[in-house]
């Protein structure tokens, strides 16, 4: 997800300048490695983060239960093994007795309690909440009608976790390593509420790495950690974390040698880095797509989003705009996600046409939605407001703002806020419209589908319908993919013929890379690992 540098043009030479000949010189450092992943993050607390970046310096500094290897299968982490009941609701996990925090304590059954049922206090009031679902109790404890301590996980012992879920489920596993299942320290937490992530004292992990410094808006900086239980397996000894979010300043960077790694690419630069060498394009699992507020007066209308929807040309878009590989959506669920047999997508279909020749017919119908919907012409029709943080996002709505006033008759204006107040700008549903993306966080549909139920904290649009809630419990209640993905399939047929958003298209990542940086570990979820990352040749 993409984020704002809260610098001037002046200011932003000053910081090319700093990395060059501070601490981030260009001059070679064995075992160090610079890397950008954004600009300073909304948070970078497991229980609380549901933004791309900040899950990136999570991954480094914490490891759940299980972890992902250099292939993508899942692996013991802190768990060096697990048992599972025949019928898939009840599994044991066995916690390695090395597994230690940073700081040198064990690491325990207790700590995962901790975090768990941390995560479904409704007065924690996490925005991945409903990522504990499949726990046993958890979506009423999160709903205030039960207790925390009845959700499903005990520690036996030390070593020993039981966890109990509502119902089997396929992709578990996965989730044992995402973020919001890691283990936590309740002793520091508890006494340092507040501000526990932003001081390296107490931003224990018990991941590969540990933070040694943490400048606001300027640096996040870890270093091995030598407590890890398989730190022979790391091979950087230091990350530096360079936290800026402008692209001229990142080009800058990767060039010079003062960053090896960065996720924020100008679009307008993207043939030239890409023949320069700097430039690769990586599977993404993630969709771009507005959400659209459906309390707004004018927009509860299902045919005045319809029609927003139709008259965008979502070719110009990935071809002219963004240019980077991107397929125009015509669905929520991305095609790498699996179904029983092939790709969700591929079984599910488009919605509506993306062709370029069904262009004309799409803007007619949108004509006529809007008509029937009391605004001709966008005759009577309120200037409409987007909400984004800069960067490309501003490019292509510049474009889509042209084909709503080409094609409709509608006005808007662009309203641009610094990343972490617009992230909270859209959860207090302050908008209108606004840009929104989702990374999926497992290879499933719900890991889409499951965002827009009507409790869930990133449903910011409002979309509240029963029966589309209904079909996607149903579908938790079976572990059967047999079962399950036909229900899903129907759920997304739902949600579409309701258009709570507008889908424009599916991710590619482009990722600006030091032609010497190797063994990143890329991930179509975009948690990219360093854990074995090193410069070949000893080379910037």
């Amino acid at each position: 997800m993409i984020k704002l540098l809260k610098y001037a043009i002046f200011s932003m030479s000053i910081f090319i300048f700093s990395i060059s000949c501070g601490g981030g010189s260009s001059k070679y450092e064995e075992g160090v490695l610079r890397l950008n992943v954004g600009p300073e993050p909304q948070t970078i607390d497991p229980t609380l983060n549901s933004a791309i970046d900040g899950s990136m310096y999570i991954i480094h500094a914490f490891e759940g239960l299980a972890n992902k290897d250099k292939d993508g299968r899942i692996v013991g982490g802190v768990a060096e093994s697990w048992d599972i009941s025949d019928n898939g609701t009840k599994y044991v996990f066995h916690i390695r007795s090395n597994a230690k925090w940073s700081d040198g304590k064990p690491v325990t059954a207790y700590d995962f309690v901790y975090s768990w049922r941390r995560a479904t206090d409704p007065k924690t009031a996490a925005n991945y909440s409903y990522q504990m679902e499949p726990l046993k109790n958890a979506k009423k404890i999160t709903a205030g009608e039960m207790p925390v301590d009845s959700l499903g996980v005990k520690a036996l012992d030390d070593n020993t976790l039981e966890v109990t879920l509502e119902a089997p489920t396929p992709y578990f596993d996965q989730l044992m390593a995402y973020p919001v299942y890691f283990p936590l320290r309740e002793d520091i937490i508890e006494a340092n509420p507040d501000t526990w992530t932003m001081n390296p004292e107490t931003y224990i992990g018990n991941g590969p790495f540990k933070m040694t410094e943490r400048s606001i808006d300027d640096r996040i900086v870890m270093e091995v950690n030598t407590n890890y239980w398989n730190v022979s397996a790391i091979v950087p000894k230091k990350l530096v974390f360079v936290l800026m979010d402008n692209g001229t300043s990142v080009v800058a960077g990767i060039k010079e040698g003062s960053i090896y790694f960065s996720d924020r690419v100008p679009t307008q630069d993207m043939d030239a880095l890409k023949e320069e060498g700097y430039l690769q394009i990586k599977p993404y699992l993630a969709v771009y797509y507005y959400s659209l507020n459906n309390t707004n007066d004018v927009l509860k209308d299902v045919r005045v989003r319809k029609a927003l929807s139709l008259a965008i040309d979502r070719n110009y878009i990935v071809e002219q705009v963004t240019r980077g590989g991107q397929i125009p959506a015509a669905a929520l669920v991305p095609g790498l996600i699996s179904d029983v047999n092939g790709s969700f997508r591929t079984n599910g279909g488009d919605y509506y046409s993306v062709k370029a020749e069904d262009y004309t017919k799409n803007v007619e119908e949108a004509k006529k939605l809007l008509a029937e919907a009391g605004y001709p012409d966008g005759q009577g029709f309120p200037v409409l407001d987007f909400k984004t943080n800069p960067g490309e996002h501003t490019s292509i709505f510049e474009a889509v703002q042209q084909m709503w006033k080409n094609n409709l008759g509608i006005d808007s204006t662009i309203s641009s806020e610094e990343w972490a107040v617009f992230q909270q700008t859209r959860l207090d549903k302050s908008y209108v419209v606004a840009r929104n993306a989702w990374v999926g966080d497992y290879d499933d549909p719900m890991t889409f589908l499951g965002m827009f139920l009507s409790h869930s904290a990133q449903n910011v649009e409002g979309y509240n319908n029963p029966q589309y809630d209904a079909l996607l419990a149903q579908a938790s209640s079976t572990g059967d993919n047999n079962v399950r993905m036909p229900i899903l399939h129907k759920a997304e047929d739902l949600f579409m013929s309701e258009m709570p958003i507008i889908p424009l298209y599916f991710y590619t990542l482009p990722v600006l890379v030091n032609p010497n940086l190797k063994d990143v570990q890329y991930d179509v979820l975009g948690k990219h690992k360093f854990f074995y990352a090193y410069l070949e040749n000893n080379k910037n």
